[in-house]
């Protein structure tokens, strides 16, 4: 695997970082600016929102340019958006700061992924984009856990300032790593991009994705209450748990990527079925802690298996032009996280029990699979009578040229 993936990946790291830290730090944040916990929670929503809208526009708008140079400019956008924040003086400049922060986070996993894709052989491509997404997983182990400590004991404009240096690092990294020539695969333009987002398969793949990872966060949105009220963990035991979950994510995503190389329909199906049968699980997995703490792993590990193969397969059914479409797959993991969060606490709302929302979530993973398996009929018949008219109709000659 090429070296330039590490560039990636530390763009990742800090994409993650900064994505997640936010919320062990609304409490400093709130004390901080003199606003309510529950209105600080606002800057969650205002970074989910600049991803979702700055994934598919800044794919757009930058669809011509070389994408090593996108991908600097996004990651000079990102250390922006966090060295704002860190300066921000009060709340309402905050706000803005952190949607300024989440703009450049789907364009860059978008471009990313298909640089990645550019730089190895067919049959690693799945696992080139695992790699890159490797730093968004140990994110979740490693730099959240640090970020907020330091927030905590630093306070949290220390954190939003380290996150900033990691942007930095990643600068270099991308200007020293990715070399000039590697536009590998050059840009090819908004027209021929927007084209490609008028296929169905593309917007049954990018459905796959909402419903697939909806099913994730509608567990996960509500896990600690799960972890405490059903397995009877204390609250203090919740952080070392959720770094399980990472773990979790961390090795499904390096699984999900080398099985995809090999079948990528097999594996998206396969993390699935499995993302269904742990989150059907759940109401008798979180009877007990060792049993609750190994279905918080099993978690991580099928859904993050399905990683990879989502973002290849968006790519691959938008192959005339993958940027936009890979840029909006990212949008589209962001829906999932509110979608599957606001179905997950309709199941809690109608009394149906603490592991309901996870239980949500499995019909929500046979939605996906539904979905996927559309998606792959679709191609399936529009492919079929293709071949059957190129043998119809094209012929070699005695020179052995085809001939109509």
């Amino acid at each position: 695997m090429p070296l330039a993936l590490l560039a990636l990946a530390v763009g990742a790291f800090g994409i993650g970082t900064t994505e997640f830290v936010i919320m062990g730090l609304l409490p400093e944040v709130a004390d901080d600016l003199h606003v309510s916990i529950p209105t600080a929670g606002h800057l969650v929503s205002a970074y989910a929102l600049g991803v979702v809208i700055g994934a598919p526009l800044l794919a757009a708008v930058t669809a011509r340019l070389s994408r090593r140079t996108v991908l600097i400019g996004l990651m000079v956008l990102f250390v922006a958006g966090n060295a704002l924040s860190a300066l921000a003086a009060n709340y309402d400049y905050l706000l803005a700061a952190r949607f300024l922060s989440g703009l450049p986070h789907g364009a860059f996993f978008g471009v990313g992924a298909v640089v990645a894709t550019t730089m190895v052989a067919p049959e690693r491509k799945a696992r080139s984009v695992s790699l890159m997404f490797l730093g968004l997983t140990v994110a979740n182990i490693v730099g959240v856990p640090a970020a907020t400590l330091m927030g905590q004991h630093l306070g949290w404009r220390a954190t939003f300032l380290a996150v900033s240096v990691i942007g930095l690092a990643a600068i270099a990294s991308l200007a020293l790593l990715i070399p000039h020539d590697h536009a590998h695969a050059p840009a090819v333009g908004l027209r021929r991009e927007m084209a490609a987002l008028r296929s169905l398969p593309v917007w049954l793949a990018l459905g796959t994705t909402v419903a697939g990872f909806g099913a994730l966060f509608s567990a996960y949105s509500y896990i600690t209450p799960m972890l405490t009220d059903a397995a009877g963990f204390a609250d203090g035991s919740v952080t070392l748990l959720l770094a399980l979950f990472g773990v979790g994510a961390t090795a499904g995503n390096l699984v999900g990527g080398r099985l995809a190389d090999h079948s990528l329909r097999g594996t998206l199906f396969g993390g699935l079925v499995s993302l269904a049968a742990v989150l059907a699980l759940f109401p008798l997995l979180m009877t007990t802690e060792w049993t609750a703490a190994l279905s918080v792993v099993l978690l991580g590990v099928a859904a993050f298996v399905t990683g990879s193969p989502l973002q290849l397969m968006v790519m691959e059914k938008a192959a005339a032009g993958p940027s936009l479409a890979s840029s909006a797959n990212q949008a589209a993991f962001n829906l999932a996280n509110a979608g599957g969060a606001w179905i997950g606490g309709l199941a809690l709302t109608a009394g149906f029990g603490a592991t309901s929302p996870a239980v949500a979530g499995a019909l929500l993973a046979v939605l996906g699979l539904g979905v996927a398996a559309t998606a792959w009929s679709v191609d399936r018949r529009r492919a079929v009578p293709g071949r059957e008219r190129v043998v119809a109709t094209h012929v070699p000659d005695q020179a052995g040229v085809l001939q109509p």
